[in-house]
């Protein structure tokens, strides 16, 4: 494909990770930033005096959560959104949201008033044709030019394997597998489903709720915990937390809880392995085990790339798991790169 000075001129390329959890951006200027997927409005007179904003998003938005209304726009990878005309209020405030979320992300990757934006944006594998139509249209006001493409399939084309490969992406609503042969991936090569990050999170707080009585939290500290301690096999270190019971700060020791609630994650990736892996070329079987490539947030559980990789060996007698370097950046790099290799003609055409 082409890449002559021409195209590029005037245009800043953006690749977009649109996820439940995060959301972020690799840009054709070097700019990379990521977003939490919140987004917070004043609840009313009193909280826009002292915000002065109408809108807050991620970390503020969360650090100033008693203030707004909150809403996370996108749930299991895709936005709370139907399509229906009749739509509530509800649906609708998603829909702003959404759009929003997508508008600080473009503002982050710094555009210049001069230049077009041309955006490539990571959807779950399996997401719906309305959801897609849903999320091309919040994108509309911010963009010029705009195409969606499989998050697995962005993670695999930015890091250029296109061949015998299989990705898997966690984050934090989906956990989607892509098998790649050197085409475009078709519905028989993918394969989705929604024990993910959040799946994780649920179980870990049953499981405090459980085992810590009296212990106050909310499911934002849950996360953090997760994110900072995540681990399935043997840990490196004890799990270690203080929460308050009746106001004052107790230690808790979590380990074996976080663990557990981990550990879901790994029966589910090794059935989706095994139905891309059974339904693959014979011949092809074998190299397609060994380049198994793990991504996305999840994939920060430390020990998560042995576990599968054990499983998959007692399973399916043999397997090679690879964690990409950026797992935060990983679909966004892709994105981008296809972005670059798309012809003008093509983005032309999508305006």
């Amino acid at each position: 494909m082409s890449d002559s000075p021409k195209k590029d001129h005037g245009v800043l390329y953006i690749g977009m990770d649109l996820g439940t959890s995060r959301t972020s951006v690799s840009a054709s200027n070097g700019v990379r930033e990521t977003v939490y997927s919140v987004v917070g409005y004043p609840k009313d007179v009193v909280s826009m005096k002292l915000l002065k904003k109408d809108v807050l998003f991620g970390k503020e938005a969360i650090e100033r959560r008693l203030s707004l209304k909150m809403f996370k726009p996108l749930e299991k990878g895709v936005l709370k959104y139907t399509g229906d005309a009749a739509m509530d209020a509800e649906a609708k405030q998603n829909l702003k949201a959404a759009s929003d979320l997508i508008g600080e992300a473009i503002r982050l990757a710094k555009p210049r008033k001069d230049e077009l934006v041309y955006c490539v944006i990571g959807a779950p594998a399996e997401a719906s044709l309305k959801n897609r139509e849903a999320i091309i249209e919040a994108a509309r006001a911010h963009v010029d030019s705009v195409m969606l493409c499989s998050e697995p399939f962005s993670v695999a084309y930015g890091l250029e394997w296109l061949e015998d490969v299989l990705v898997i992406d966690i984050g934090a609503g989906t956990t989607d597998l892509c098998r790649m042969h050197g085409t475009m991936p078709e519905e028989a090569d993918q394969v989705m489903f929604e024990i993910a990050g959040d799946a994780v999170d649920a179980e870990l707080k049953r499981l405090i709720e459980e085992s810590c009585p009296g212990a106050q939290f909310t499911m934002q500290m849950v996360k953090d915990i997760k994110e900072r301690y995540g681990y399935v096999g043997e840990p490196s270190e004890r799990c270690l937390v203080e929460l308050p019971v009746d106001g004052k700060p107790t230690q808790f020791d979590l380990t074996d809880q976080m663990r557990r609630a981990c550990s879901i994650l790994i029966d589910p990736i090794l059935k989706g392995i095994t139905k891309l892996v059974a339904s693959f070329d014979p011949e092809f079987q074998t190299k397609l085990k060994n380049r198994v490539l793990l991504a996305g947030g999840g994939s920060m559980v430390k020990g998560l790339d042995s576990a599968v990789e054990k499983a998959m060996k007692e399973r399916l007698g043999s397997g090679k798991v690879i964690r990409i370097e950026e797992p935060i950046y990983g679909g966004a790099n892709g994105a981008l790169k296809i972005a670059h290799d798309m012809p003008a003609e093509f983005w032309e055409q999508l305006k």
